[in-house]
């Protein structure tokens, strides 16, 4: 059957789709997309998801009805899959979960049979909320400086007025974290103007994330520097960095969780087949002493037969030995006898000389 579905499909021009691109965030979960043209039951088929840039390149792989995840690379371990369902109607599509910043990269979707494939580019990407972090007055000016953390890629930040025009990008300045985040931050000088709004935005556009920030100064701080003012905005600042760092823990926190949960399910399947082999070996030592007792019975045996022979042999020759002492004993009676018989007739032939 499965000959005949390859012949078939060899008959015929397929594809497996154009080349595509799927943005995600880290700790989602994503679909990387893959389909027959036209579409035809790859259950029984061969599927390789696989990134090129790794070793080994593995990512999932299923083939005739079943999942090879012997080579897997490690780092997709319990986080792949594909549905059998979906399969059935040409739908090669692979499930990652949990999504990771090493994630990001180009995969191959691979049709074994028709050696066709196809490549999905995968575009992770984290964000966070920016924060006016610093506020200073330089004569008639004021500086704001914006920071934001946890971007990844490396996302550009702009300054934009009450009207929403960009009036100046300022130096960015970008630090790159162990994580791997970015964290960026821009210095501007603003001088009065009508409204006294200004936004410090954050935007990357691979993953088409915006986050901004607004802040309204008040004309009275353009003109004085009475101190409760800078009370004011410190208390602002003061607030904004709780709030930053309130926010940040709770996203690592949640971080934290998902790997925990992630590690708990690999341990629990390396318990469950630890629990596994041990029953296989218990089982194996059950037969090993089943057998080895049927064994020793049937040894126990043979030396219950062997001696039963062994008695009837014995028996066989006491026999024998009695059956020679009588035929001895016959054979003495039987010339006794004879002897006087001889006697016998000797006396007789004397009476008749005599007579």
């Amino acid at each position: 059957m499965l000959l005949l579905l390859i012949d078939s499909i060899k008959g015929r021009s397929l594809g497996v789709g154009p080349s595509q691109t799927v943005v995600a965030l880290v700790g989602d979960n994503v679909t990387l997309p893959c389909h027959f043209e036209p579409a035809v039951d790859a259950v029984s088929l061969g599927v390789e998801w696989g990134r090129p840039d790794l070793e080994p390149r593995f990512v999932h792989v299923w083939y005739e009805g079943r999942n090879l995840l012997k080579n897997q690379n490690p780092s997709y371990k319990g986080r792949t899959s594909v549905s059998m369902e979906k399969l059935r109607h040409g739908d090669l599509s692979l499930s990652l979960s949990a999504v990771k910043l090493s994630d990001n990269g180009a995969y191959r979707c691979y049709f074994i049979s028709q050696d066709k494939h196809s490549t999905v580019e995968l575009v992770v990407g984290s964000f966070s909320s920016p924060l006016i972090t610093h506020i200073s007055k330089s004569g008639s000016e004021v500086v704001l400086q914006c920071e934001s953390e946890g971007w990844y890629p490396e996302p550009e930040v702009l300054w934009l007025d009450s009207e929403g025009k960009v009036f100046s990008d300022g130096p960015t300045e970008t630090l790159k974290g162990p994580d791997g985040l970015f964290t960026v931050s821009s210095r501007v000088t603003v001088e009065k103007r009508e409204g006294n709004i200004f936004t410090c935005r954050v935007h990357q556009r691979n993953i088409n994330r915006t986050r901004e920030t607004h802040i309204q100064i008040s004309v009275d701080f353009f003109e004085t520097s009475s101190p409760v003012v800078y009370i004011s905005i410190m208390v602002v600042l003061v607030l904004g960095v709780v709030c930053a760092a309130a926010f940040v823990f709770w996203k690592w926190r949640q971080n934290q969780i998902k790997e925990a949960k992630l590690h708990q399910a690999e341990d629990e399947e390396r318990e469950q087949l630890m629990a596994k082999k041990v029953e296989d070996l218990e089982q194996r030592e059950r037969r090993l002493e089943d057998s080895q007792n049927d064994l020793e019975e049937k040894q126990k045996t043979l030396e219950d037969s062997q001696n039963d022979l062994e008695k009837k042999r014995k028996t066989l020759e006491d026999s024998q030995n009695d059956l020679e002492e009588k035929k001895k004993r016959l054979e003495e009676d039987l010339w006794c006898a004879e002897s006087d018989d001889g006697e016998k007739e000797g006396s007789i032939e004397q009476q008749e000389r005599h007579l």
